[in-house]
């Protein structure tokens, strides 16, 4: 049996998504992108049957 767990979340803060656009990329998220992907490049660098790669959008 599953059972959800009320969220202890605020809900005030409202990141606007309806414009329709994608969201922006910026310097920030490239650099923690490239450092994920190459740390689980490191990590399955062993196991053929594992693909990383990465994408800003």
């Amino acid at each position: 049996m599953v059972t959800q767990l009320p969220s202890s979340t605020q809900k005030g803060i409202i990141y606007s998504d309806s414009d329709g656009q994608p969201m922006a990329d910026n310097t920030k998220q490239f650099e923690l992108i490239v450092w994920i992907k190459n740390n689980l490049e490191l990590l399955f660098a062993n196991d053929l049957n594992v693909f990383v790669a990465g994408d800003l959008l």
